[in-house]
């Protein structure tokens, strides 16, 4: 069993299904999950964190199911955006005293090591920095209380290469020490380059999920990158 594993899990809009949604994320594994827009990855992750209420199906976390232990689970995973969308007008150091209270294993050694690292003023506001910055303070809070399971959706969006270069090092160094990473992004040469496992969905359908190696083997043809290989499944998918 995974250390997070997803089994049958559904959700219906009306004009879009999540249709048994199963998968497993290994302990001390990147796993990359990818999909154009509106394919289900926003949706499984919402339902990951409990912010969807699914139709169906069950979500576990150490062994412990979601519902009735999502308190104890959310002490122990961290969810990274490619924004950050929330106190746009507080300081960092606001942001920082607020989020604190909710996590007992808050590392304040942790916060700062980051926060240097991302070359972040802990006086300014969201609204004052870079979309890039932006995308390191949220990273930063999610780091911050020695997580388990990080769910990042885009984290690099918005980074210039070298701020993307040092994150893939720095998600590297956090699988090394255990920690599992789901790694939701449209910047497929990020996976090429520190996935272990892939996790393919389109039309709310997970359509593979197995080790990088074997997703290219089994869907890939000679010489093609991870991101020909998926937009050559996408446009077979719509022929």
């Amino acid at each position: 069993m995974g250390i997070v594993t997803l089994k049958n899990v559904c959700k219906s809009y009306p004009a879009f299904d999540l249709k048994n949604v199963s998968f497993s994320l290994e302990k001390g594994k990147i796993t990359g999950f990818i999909g154009r827009n509106g394919a289900g990855k926003t949706t499984t992750i919402k339902s990951m964190l409990g912010l969807v209420h699914t139709d169906s199906g069950e979500i576990s976390y150490f062994g412990l199911p979601l519902n009735g232990h999502e308190t104890e689970i959310k002490q122990r995973i961290g969810y990274s955006t490619g924004t950050v969308s929330w106190y746009p007008r507080k300081t960092i150091r606001g942001i920082i005293d607020t989020t604190k209270r909710f996590y007992q294993n808050w590392d304040e050694t942790a916060c700062r090591h980051y926060m240097e690292m991302f070359s972040l003023d802990e006086r300014k506001k969201p609204m004052e920095l870079s979309e890039g910055m932006k995308v390191k303070c949220n990273l930063m809070v999610a780091l911050s209380h020695g997580a388990d399971v990080l769910i990042l959706d885009e984290p690099t969006s918005g980074l210039d290469p070298f701020s993307r270069d040092e994150l893939l090092e720095l998600f590297i160094k956090l699988k090394e020490n255990g920690v599992t990473i789901l790694f939701s992004t449209h910047i497929t040469s990020d996976l090429e380059r520190c996935a272990d496992n892939i996790i393919y969905i389109s039309g709310g359908e997970i359509k593979a999920d197995c080790p990088k190696p074997d997703f290219m083997q089994n869907y890939g043809k000679p010489d093609e990158t991870l991101e020909e290989i998926f937009l050559r499944l996408e446009k077979e998918a719509r022929a």
